[in-house]
């Protein structure tokens, strides 16, 4: 009796599993169709990268930032540590590309238990303009990035514009695993989750804001206790009935994780963030685990035909969803769809043990969260 229902229960979560990546699917073509029109003004703006350690490619993802087809703009580059190697890097941008206001901020003063965040406070003293750009420092754009994102900031409704991304893997296994998890679970969850809670996601990728509204928040001290200070600044702002703005603009994140230990501990931290965050839509998303779903459906009913229909039905659907992506975003990774059942399996892996402790890594420091989404360091800092 408990065992038919159990089944019964698992066949309506697949049934909701597979609503959802049909539902998902629609919103991800009708999101590849919008385009933001750039800012005919072009007002200047000031491009703040907070940087910490010797990242992958990460010469040219600072490049694309210096780049851009707009008539002014300055890049600041914030770094704590004075030895760190990224320190070289942006000295070297500053010599290859004399021509753009480029400048390096090297500063450990710390405001809150967020490094992140203090790093962005200290490079805010030396912006310059009214609209600021904030982006993480493993992202890569094109020349148009900086106007399209601009753009909606012409609206005064909006308080601060935000972008999705791809991934794109350096190679290697984990990379590529990263990658999927970006653009196939990532990207698809947050166009559902914004239908149904509109101008609520913001994310570090980019955070495009007139200076007058961070202010008007508290600025960066407001952000700099918690894990998820994008999402944080969403929300204050929201409470000042500005709106988060969702970008046409899809930027490439560059994914590098050389073992599966540091690929785990990653999207550990991202998944306890959303669990602070939005604690009741994280319990629920199991039912976007559609192949595990019907995985387990398959054995609770003995291998039954109807479940081997259902395990088809999750399977085509999630390998839809792996090369949707890729054709409508026009994204360059190229299709693994053999790692598809592996990929989903870590998710599922990573999704339980969220909810079994509030530990994360960021760097090399190890925090807690608490339950309303502050960080508490373990021991003195020592990172970034």
């Amino acid at each position: 009796m408990l065992l038919r229902l159990a089944a019964v229960l698992v066949l309506a979560g697949c049934v909701v599993s597979v609503v959802y990546l049909v539902f998902a699917l629609a919103l991800l073509r009708a999101f590849a169709r919008r385009g933001d029109d750039p800012d005919p003004h072009c007002p200047p703006a000031s491009i703040l990268k907070p940087l910490c350690g010797p990242e992958a490619r990460l010469y040219d993802n600072l490049r694309s930032f210096c780049e851009q087809d707009y008539p002014l703009f300055q890049v600041v580059f914030g770094i704590r540590d004075p030895m760190d190697p990224a320190v070289a890097v942006v000295e070297r941008l500053i010599r290859d590309l004399p021509h753009r206001d480029l400048a390096l901020v090297v500063n450990d003063r710390l405001i809150g238990a967020n490094h992140k965040v203090s790093n962005l406070a200290n490079m805010y003293e030396v912006a310059k303009y009214e609209r600021l750009v904030i982006a993480d420092s493993d992202m890569r754009v094109g020349p148009t990035y900086l106007a399209t994102v601009l753009g909606p900031l012409r609206d005064p409704s909006v308080g601060v514009v935000t972008c999705l991304y791809s991934g794109r893997s350096v190679g290697g296994l984990w990379s590529a695993l990263g990658a999927m998890f970006v653009q196939e679970w990532f990207l698809p969850s947050v166009l559902v989750g914004r239908v149904l809670r509109p101008d609520r996601f913001c994310f570090g990728a980019t955070m495009a804001v007139r200076r007058e509204s961070l202010e008007a928040v508290g600025g960066f001290p407001a952000l700099a206790g918690y894990l998820a200070d994008d999402y944080v600044l969403g929300e204050l702002l929201n409470r000042r009935r500005l709106r988060v703005w969702l970008s046409s603009y899809v930027v490439e994140n560059t994914v590098a994780e050389p073992a599966l230990t540091r690929l785990f501990w990653h999207e550990l931290r991202w998944a306890r963030t959303i669990r602070t965050v939005q604690p009741v839509g994280h319990a629920l998303s199991f039912v976007t685990h559609a192949v595990v779903l019907a995985g387990l459906y398959l054995l609770l009913s003995s291998a039954s035909l109807m479940s081997a229909g259902v395990l088809a039905a999750a399977l085509a659907l999630r390998m839809r969803m792996h090369y949707a992506v890729r054709a409508q975003l026009d994204i360059r990774e190229p299709a693994c769809p053999w790692l598809v059942p592996l990929r989903d399996g870590l998710c599922f892996v990573v999704w339980v043990t969220s909810f079994c402790g509030r530990t994360v890594r960021w760097g090399e420091e190890t925090f807690s969260v608490t339950t309303d989404g502050r960080l508490l360091a373990h021991g003195r800092s020592r990172g970034c």
